[in-house]
């Protein structure tokens, strides 16, 4: 079915179900479906739309995006990378005297300082800045937790891994993946407090997800995030 509304266009489906609620969904490739329960007036189907349209159309479109995959970069003015769970733009400034190439947030931009103007050079120069602020962010994060806790990290590591967010090994040292400097602070806070519960419990037994449930009730929204946003944590 199609509407129109506020000069826009969607097209979207209508499932009739057993529920006492209506309820909308939106797959991975942005198809909008309507929950409805069975007997639900059309004008209550559009009406239920129209106040969800803001949410339909950040989700449509952020849904289209995923499914496009991860966009190269342009290491260039005004091209956008995410710090802390926002989209900010890069501005370069060359300097030949620099002594070492370096990343400033600074009035909502992130400022990329280099020697060479060479795109691998800012590349590398804003990957380093998210390694570093990873280590402090995650630091910061586990002194705050800390206190929930009996023992204590043996230490934090910084890591560049395409398969895990954290670790925590059998000597409760604890490593965190870089990009996680990408993430919003409540993302960061989770994966943080998923590594140091497994200091008591090593593996996902039902005492450890106790364990984070209680330092964290709403660690599921966080695991979401880190499901439907990690494609767009990339430099």
């Amino acid at each position: 079915m199609i509407h129109n509304y506020a000069g826009e266009t969607i097209s979207y489906n209508i499932n009739v179900k057993k529920r006492k609620s209506i309820g909308i969904s939106i797959d991975a490739y942005g198809n909008i479906e309507v929950q409805a329960p069975k007997g639900t007036p059309n004008d209550y189907v559009l009406q239920f739309i129209e106040e969800k349209w803001d949410w339909i159309q950040e989700k449509s479109k952020e849904m289209k995006d995923r499914a496009l995959g991860p966009q190269e970069k342009v290491y260039d003015h005004g091209e956008s990378f995410l710090y802390l769970g926002n989209t900010y733009p890069i501005q370069i400034f060359h300097d030949v005297s620099l002594t070492q190439n370096h990343v400033k947030f600074e009035n909502h931009k992130l400022h990329i300082y280099v020697k060479e103007l060479e795109e691998e050079i800012i590349r590398q120069a804003l990957k380093r800045f998210y390694y570093q602020q990873c280590k402090t962010i995650v630091e910061k994060s586990i002194k705050s937790y800390q206190s929930n806790f009996k023992i204590k990290p043996k230490g934090v590591r910084i890591n560049d891994s395409n398969r895990t967010w954290g670790t925590c090994d059998s000597n409760q040292q604890l490593t965190f993946n870089w990009k996680l400097a990408m993430a919003p602070q409540k993302v960061i806070d989770y994966v943080v407090v998923h590594e140091m519960c497994h200091m008591l419990h090593l593996n996902h037994d039902r005492s450890f997800w106790r364990l984070v449930g209680k330092m964290m009730p709403d660690y599921k929204e966080q695991e979401n995030w880190l499901a439907f946003s990690s494609w767009k944590m990339t430099v």
